[in-house]
């Protein structure tokens, strides 16, 4: 045994030295990437004829790793005979299987308690923590059990021949087996790509997405058409299929989940969340990307499972034709694949309850550690009503509970769970469990945590952590896709090619979702995500009508006729409300209120001069729908700042003349499916123009034929 792992090291050894361990060379990859993702520059087509000598005298960052593991982690033989002799015994690669025999074994004996071997659960304080039978939740019986044995192995044949027949098709392939230029990665590095193609928002008629692809990204409405796995597809189609969406809830789902599955770095900016009454709308897109993330975690262990598998055999057959060329590089340097960012612990809560729930069931025979989340990510109801039952006498608790229900209704719904705002935790899933508070370097999905290697990054409720600490989410998403210090149990010869050459971060997919954007939210997505897949982006759209007017002295006027032709009749009888019209001047202001009382419309009024009283209830007629336009002035706003709720239309009857309100009134849409802003001016208006749209654009507005203009 002793001579044959030496000449296996000594055939290993001259595969290194000639640069064989090098699976693809960086412009020979066997796969035609897809029109919408052709390779940013042609130049690296220059580079295809490279001669031996270039080979060995250029070394990538993989031969300086592979120096370092020899002085750092012993010689590169013994990591080599190590990963020889897992294959001929227990690979790492298997340890989803050992989970699987343990589990059964521990589900056959009935309420056995599941105890993970070799590491410890997170979020546990300095003392031992010790689990019963409670803090556990062990799903299925005996019988059960067996015949979940069955139909693993039926399944694992079906998603076998699924995947074998979909890989020509699949994301999750094209993208990472896609090998990047040098002239990619610095066109990368500049950041200098251009939005290109756009194509409307399904549910968002205001709104469209816009990509820096050439092409549209296709789009279907089943899943089996993006290759996802079909013990996936049968259980989301249980619980989510609609006759006229396909395998989806909604159209504006459907194409959600299309583009996760481009693996395109997402910028979704008017996501209605639950905490402004869209919670349909929310668990939508949730459920969209938790899919995306479930296909692509269990798309990489069959993967991994059958090139440990085809090893074994080969191993088993002391084929002597084993060489650096023939190991599959499938993994990163550690487990964790997905990072999630979120607020609060009860959504952190939601989020992870809705991803146990989106497992099939044959999936999550075990579920461990169910009852400590709950316990310490919910809002411990019981105990509550208990303290208030106890503490009713002195009235401590009730006036607690009274001020909580006095706050506004996304007040409660944001805060009325539990609310820290320091958490993390690990997911690990294997063929038949799902293992809550795993070890970091373990899981496969971390929720909340700043960690080294992630291939998806979703970043959701960005509008809520805004008002926490953006930085600590600018320094997370910096410390992301770093080549580690130190080894956890790797196989490096299974690395993936572009880990190695340290490009993870133009592989790295991030979605970020918000319920409006801003500048910091802005400058991360266009400075951090780098994905080689391109970018997409959700934009509202500004509609601005220009009025003719031929002397200053008719501008008042000419907008006035203007908008009672053009405008009025659009509002005069709305089915929603929720419309509300920005006047500059107060003579404006009067006008329109008179003329709108002419006209028996249902409106309300904040001005200067409004007392205080009335503003209150007009505020709260306009937000319950019971007066559907408002008048409000822009002396208004600069004495006072009103945060008005309930704005589903905005007017512009003229234009600020502080540009900062533009932006303050436009960020003023809570939870609005198909925003609308309007925009009245004239070439009298040229000033303020320049300060909202900058010069160039208001000159090209002013002179141009065409009256009507478009901002996304």
């Amino acid at each position: 045994m002793k001579r044959k792992a030496e000449s296996r090291h000594l055939q290993r050894s001259a595969a290194v030295r000639g640069g064989g361990l090098r699976n693809v060379s960086k412009n020979s990859h066997p796969l035609e990437f897809p029109p919408a993702n052709e390779p940013l520059d042609d130049s690296s087509e220059e580079s295809e004829v490279d001669t031996d000598e270039e080979k060995q005298g250029d070394r990538s960052m993989y031969h300086t790793l592979l120096s370092s593991l020899k002085s750092s982690c012993g010689s590169f033989a013994h990591v080599y005979d190590k990963r020889q002799r897992e294959q001929e015994g227990v690979s790492s690669a298997e340890e989803d299987e050992q989970d699987t025999e343990l589990e059964s074994e521990s589900d056959v004996s009935g309420d056995a308690e599941v105890e993970e071997v070799g590491t410890e659960p997170m979020e546990s304080s300095e003392e031992e923590v010790v689990e019963s039978e409670e803090d556990r939740d062990i799903e299925g019986t005996a019988g059960q059990l067996a015949v979940d044995d069955e139909d693993d192995v039926e399944d694992d044949d079906e998603d076998r021949e699924n995947n074998e027949a979909s890989m020509s098709i699949s994301s999750f392939k094209l993208h990472t087996t896609h090998t990047l230029a040098e002239a990619d990665v610095q066109k990368l590095k500049e950041g200098k790509r251009k939005f290109k193609a756009e194509f409307p928002a399904h549910g968002m008629p205001m709104c469209k997405w816009t990509t820096t692809n050439d092409s549209l990204h296709k789009e279907d409405d089943r899943l089996a058409s993006y290759g996802v796995q079909s013990r996936l597809q049968k259980h989301w189609q249980s619980i989510h299929k609609k006759p006229d969406c396909g395998d989806f809830t909604s159209a504006k789902q459907s194409q959600f989940f299309s583009l996760c599955n481009s693996y395109q770095d997402i910028l979704h900016s008017n996501k209605n969340a639950f905490l402004c009454g869209g919670q349909d709308d929310d668990s939508s897109i949730m459920d969209a990307y938790l899919l995306h993330i479930l296909n692509h975690i269990y798309k990489t262990r069959d993967l991994v499972t059958k090139n440990s598998a085809r090893l074994s055999q080969q191993a088993e057959q002391k084929d002597k034709t084993i060489d650096a060329m023939g190991l599959s590089q499938d993994q990163g340097f550690t487990r964790p694949k997905v990072l999630i960012v979120l607020p609060l612990r009860s959504i952190a809560l939601r989020t992870v309850k809705s991803l146990i729930d989106l497992i099939p069931s044959s999936c999550k025979v075990s579920i461990e550690y169910k009852n400590r989340l709950f316990d310490e990510f919910g809002n411990g109801e019981d105990e509550d009503n208990e303290a208030l039952k106890e503490g009713s006498k002195s009235g401590g608790q009730h006036k607690e509970k009274s001020q909580i229900s006095s706050k506004p209704a996304d007040f409660q719904a944001l805060f009325g769970g539990n609310n820290d705002d320091h958490f993390r935790i690990g997911i690990k899933i294997t063929k038949k469990s799902v293992k809550l508070y795993s070890d970091f370097y373990s899981s496969d999905i971390i929720v909340a945590s700043p960690v080294g290697l992630i291939t998806i990054l979703v970043i959701d409720y960005a509008d809520v952590i805004l008002m926490q600490n953006w930085s600590h989410v600018i320094s997370v998403v910096g410390e992301l896709n770093m080549i580690p210090t130190k080894q956890h149990g790797t196989d490096f010869m299974r690395i993936r090619e572009w880990y190695l050459n340290g490009q993870a971060r133009y592989y790295r997919q991030t979605i970020l979702l918000s319920n409006f954007v801003n500048a910091e939210i802005n400058a991360l997505f266009n400075r951090s995500c780098l994905n080689y897949r391109g970018k997409v982006v959700l934009q509202v759209r500004q509609v601005y009508e220009r009025f003719d007017c031929r002397s200053a002295l008719d501008v008042d006027d000419e907008r006035f006729k203007f908008f009672v032709k053009k405008v009025f009749p659009k509002i005069k009888d709305p089915l929603q409300g929720g419309i509300m019209v920005f006047i500059s001047s107060y003579f404006d202001f009067v006008r329109l209120r008179n003329y709108m009382k002419s006209q028996d419309t249902s409106f309300c009024l904040v001005g200067e001069y409004t007392k205080q009283s009335d503003i209150s209830r007009g505020r709260t007629w306009f937000f319950h729908g019971k007066r559907k336009i408002m008048l409000y002035t822009e002396r208004a706003h600069f004495y006072h700042r009103y945060k008005i709720r309930g704005i589903r239309d905005l007017i512009f009857y003229s234009l600020p003349e502080r540009n900062d309100f533009y932006a303050e009134l436009t960020n003023m849409f809570e939870g609005v499916d198909n925003p609308t802003c309007t925009v009245l001016f004239s070439r009298f208006d040229s000033l303020r123009l320049e300060r909202i749209v900058g010069a160039s654009s208001a000159k090209k507005m002013l002179n141009s034929e065409k009256k009507t203009f478009m901002f996304c």
